[in-house]
C-alpha cells in the first residue's frame, strides 16, 4: 500500500463555507458538473496549488497497479517481511480464488493487525463525513474529472506513464482484517515451515523492526534467500542474521530504500565501494574472514543515527522552551520507542517540566505488546530484563506520569489532563487520518512549534491544508535500509552463486568483474529463468529395504549398483524411498536392463560351455549404423540371436532362451 499517495485526498474538513460547500458537491454529485463549474475548475489548474484542490471525497488506497485484474488463483506463496508491508495483505485476500500459504512472524502479524485496525477506525471518520458511497466507482475517478485535477494531483493518480489508475482501490474493512490474520501462518525465526512436502521456509532476522525478516526457501533445485530492508546493528530489535543467509545458491535483494533517500552522494562514484582486491587483503591480514567483513559492515553504522536524534533533541528543547509545543508522526514502531527514551532523557537534563503524549486508537496495547516480546528484542534489551530493569523507558515513563497515552484526541481523560506547551506522537498516515491532522490544525500557525516529519513524503503536497505554515518542520531520515555502499561486501560474505539486484540499482551499485557470483538485474513485470543449481537431490532410502540391496560392480566402471523397489514420496523438502505393500525379492530377482552389446566371440565360448553350438552371420555395414550380426542356434534346439542397436533372443523353447539369456547376462553390465 502506498501510503504517500493519500496526499491528493484533502483531511476531513473542519467546518463549512460557500467553497467547500462547492467542492464537496462536486465530487458527490456528478448532476453539478455544468459549463460554469467546469470552466471555474479549468481556471484553477494554472493557479499554484493549494488545499482546495485536494479531492475532498472519501479516500481510496493506491496498490499494486491493476490488482484487480490479477489470476490470484495462481499465487502458492506469500511471504511478508514488515508491519508495513503487511498492509496490503487484505486486498489480495478477500479476492476471489485466492488460496495462497501466508507466512508472517509472529510479532509481524501482531503489529500489522493493530496498525490496519487504526487504519481502518481512522478512515471511519471520512465515512461518517461524507456518508456512504453511492456507486461502486467514485466520482473523483471520472475521466472528466481527472482531466481537471493539477498535474501534481493527476500524476499520483495516474502515474508517470498514465497507467495507474487501476492501482486505487477502496478501504478494506475491519471483518476483512479479521479474516485476513486468521490465514496467516505465523513463524518464529529460524522456525522451519514445510510447504507442499518440497520448500523448507524459513524466516531471519533483518534488524529493521521488531519481528522484522529476511527468507530462505530451500528446494530440491535451488536455495533461495530474500534480503528486503535490513538494518546490521539495530537499537531494539534482534541484529541482522548473516548466518542464515549464508552458502544459498541465490540471492534476491529486494531493499529499495536507498531510492527513497540516495544517501546524499553528489556523485556515485565517490561511494566507497569494496572490491575484490580489498576483501582479499582482508582476509590475509585477519584470519578470520568472516570477522573482518563483519566488522566492516558493522562500522559506526549508528553513528549516524545517534547525531540525528541528538540533533532532534536539541530542536524540541528549543521549540519548548520558546513556549512551542513538538508534534512527531510515526510509522515505524522503533522510531516511537527510540525517540520516546532520547527525548525524555532530553527533558530530563534540561529540567523541563512537559508532558508527552501518544495518541492512537491502539497505542496503549502497541506499547504494552513491547514489554511481552524480549526473545525479539537485540541482547542489550534482553540484559535489561535479567537485571531486573524494564525492556523499554516508556514503562518508567507511564509510572511517573510524564507519559500519557489515549486512543483519541476527544477522550474525556485528555481533555481533563491536557496542557501546553507538550510533546504529542501520534501515527503519520501522511498527515491525512487521525489525530496528527487536529494537531497541525492547531499549532500550524504557532512559529514557536515544530513538526518533526520523516523524509520521503512530498512535503508541498503534504502541508496543502494546513497552508499558511508558520510552525517549523524538522525533516530528518531514520536509517531504514542497508546503504548502497554495503551491499557489495555483504554478497562477498554471504557467498551466493547468483545475485539478483534491482535494475533500478544498477548504476549504483556495481560489481567487479572478478567476483565468485554472477549478477543478473530483474525489473517489474518481466519473468527471470534462473538455471538450477543442483546437479542431484539426495535419496533417504528407508532401512529395512537398504537391508535387501543386492550390489552388483559393473564390469567396465568402478562402481557398484542395485535393483531397488519402493515408494517415492516427497518430505519436508527431502526425496524418501520408503518400503512399498510389496517386497521387492531382491535374491531372486534378475537383471531387468543391461546395456552394451555383447562380444560375439564371448558368446560362443559362453554358450559353448553350456552345451549350446552356434555360427555367426555377419550384416553389411553400410557406415550409418552399427554393425550387425545374428547368431544360429542349431543345437540342442534352433535359436537365433540378433546383435544390433539391441540384442533380441527369438526361441521356440523357454528353457534354452533362459541359458542364453544368461550367458549374455554374463557378458553385460545390467541391473
Amino acid at each position: 500500500m502506498d501510503l504517500s499517495a493519500l496526499t491528493i485526498f484533502s483531511p476531513v474538513p473542519t467546518g463549512f463555507d460557500a467553497e467547500l460547500d462547492v467542492k464537496v458537491s462536486d465530487f458527490q454529485d456528478s448532476s453539478s458538473s455544468s459549463l460554469e463549474s467546469v470552466a471555474r475548475k479549468r481556471q484553477k489548474i494554472d493557479k499554484p496549488l493549494d488545499g482546495n484542490d485536494l479531492i475532498y471525497a472519501v479516500p481510496w488506497y493506491k496498490t499494486v497497479n491493476n490488482l484487480h485484474l490479477w489470476n490470484v488463483s495462481f499465487i502458492d506463496i506469500v511471504l511478508i517481511s514488515s508491519p508495513m508491508g503487511l498492509l496490503g495483505l487484505p486486498f489480495l485476500t478477500q479476492m476471489k480464488g485466492f488460496s495462497a500459504k501466508i507466512y508472517v512472524t509472529e510479532v509481524t502479524t501482531r503489529l500489522g493487525q493493530l496498525m490496519m485496525e487504526d487504519l481502518v477506525a481512522m478512515h471511519m471518520e471520512f465515512r461518517q463525513f461524507y456518508g456512504p458511497e453511492v456507486s461502486s466507482f467514485p466520482q473523483w475517478m471520472r475521466w472528466e474529472e481527472l482531466e481537471l485535477l493539477p498535474s501534481a494531483l493527476r500524476e499520483v493518480v495516474l502515474g508517470k506513464d498514465g497507467a495507474e489508475l487501476g492501482a486505487w482501490m477502496p478501504l478494506y474493512s475491519a471483518a476483512d482484517v479479521t479474516d485476513c490474520i486468521q490465514k496467516v501462518q505465523t513463524l518464529r525465526y529460524a522456525e522451519e515451515a514445510c510447504y507442499n512436502g518440497t520448500l523448507i521456509i524459513k524466516a531471519c532476522s533483518s534488524g529493521l523492526e521488531i519481528g522484522t525478516c529476511n527468507w530462505t526457501i530451500n528446494g530440491p533445485k535451488r536455495d533461495v534467500a530474500f534480503i528486503s530492508s535490513s538494518i546490521f546493528l539495530p537499537a531494539h530489535a534482534m541484529k541482522f542474521d548473516y548466518h542464515a543467509l549464508q552458502g544459498n545458491d541465490v540471492i534476491l535483494y529486494s531493499d529499495f530504500s536507498p531510492l527513497d533517500a540516495m544517501e546524499d552522494v553528489e556523485d556515485v562514484d565517490d561511494i566507497s565501494i569494496l572490491t575484490t582486491d580489498s576483501i582479499s587483503t582482508l582476509s590475509m591480514n585477519n584470519k578470520n574472514w568472516e570477522e573482518s567483513i563483519e566488522s566492516l559492515l558493522n562500522t559506526d553504522e549508528n553513528l549516524g543515527e545517534r547525531e540525528k536524534l541528538s540533533f532532534l533533541c536539541s530542536c524540541t528543547i528549543d521549540s519548548l522552551k520558546a513556549g512551542g509545543s513538538v508534534l512527531i508522526p510515526f510509522n515505524r514502531l522503533g522510531t516511537l520507542l527510540q525517540l520516546l527514551e532520547e527525548i525524555s532523557a532530553s527533558l530530563e537534563s534540561s529540567t523541563l517540566k512537559v508532558p508527552i503524549y501518544v495518541i492512537s486508537s491502539v497505542a496503549e496495547e502497541l506499547l504494552a505488546y513491547t514489554n511481552v516480546i524480549p526473545e525479539w528484542l537485540c541482547k542489550e534489551r534482553q540484559e535489561k530484563l535479567f537485571s531486573g530493569e524494564s525492556l523499554f523507558a516508556h514503562v518508567e515513563l507511564i509510572k511517573e506520569n510524564k507519559l500519557h497515552v489515549f486512543p483519541a484526541v476527544h477522550s474525556p481523560k485528555l481533555l481533563t489532563n491536557w496542557q501546553e506547551p507538550c510533546i504529542v506522537f501520534s501515527p503519520h498516515w501522511s498527515l491525512r487520518l487521525g489525530p496528527v491532522v487536529h494537531f497541525l490544525r492547531r499549532w500550524c500557525g504557532d512559529p514557536n512549534s515544530l513538526l518533526v516529519l520523516e523524509s520521503g513524503l512530498d512535503a508541498e503536497l503534504a502541508f496543502l491544508p494546513f497552508k499558511p505554515m508558520a510552525m517549523k518542520v524538522l525533516q530528518c531520515s531514520f536509517l531504514s535500509g542497508i546503504k548502497l555502499q554495503k551491499v557489495q561486501p555483504l554478497m562477498q560474505m554471504l557467498q551466493p552463486k547468483i545475485v539478483l539486484l534491482p535494475d533500478d540499482l544498477r548504476q549504483q551499485v556495481r560489481f567487479p568483474n572478478a567476483n565468485s557470483f554472477s549478477v543478473v538485474h530483474y525489473s517489474e513485470n518481466a519473468s527471470i529463468r534462473i538455471p538450477s543449481l543442483k546437479d542431484s537431490s539426495e535419496l533417504e532410502i528407508a532401512t529395512d529395504m537398504a537391508f535387501q540391496f543386492q550390489w552388483r560392480n559393473l564390469k567396465h566402471e568402478n562402481m557398484n549398483v542395485t535393483r531397488l523397489k519402493g515408494e517415492l514420496s516427497v518430505y519436508h523438502g527431502k526425496h524418501w524411498l520408503l518400503s512399498g505393500n510389496e517386497q521387492a525379492k531382491f535374491s531372486k530377482s534378475r537383471p531387468l536392463l543391461h546395456w552394451g552389446s555383447p562380444d560375439v566371440e564371448k558368446l560362443l565360448s559362453i554358450l559353448s560351455k553350456m552345451g549350446i553350438n552356434g555360427s555367426v552371420e555377419r550384416g553389411a555395414d553400410n557406415g550409418e549404423s552399427e554393425q550387425t550380426c545374428m547368431v544360429h542356434v542349431h543345437e540342442p534346439k534352433k535359436a537365433l540371436i540378433e546383435i544390433g542397436t539391441s540384442t533380441v533372443i527369438s526361441a521356440v523353447d523357454e528353457n534354452l532362451a533362459s541359458q542364453i539369456f544368461e550367458a549374455i547376462d554374463n557378458i553385460l553390465d545390467g541391473i
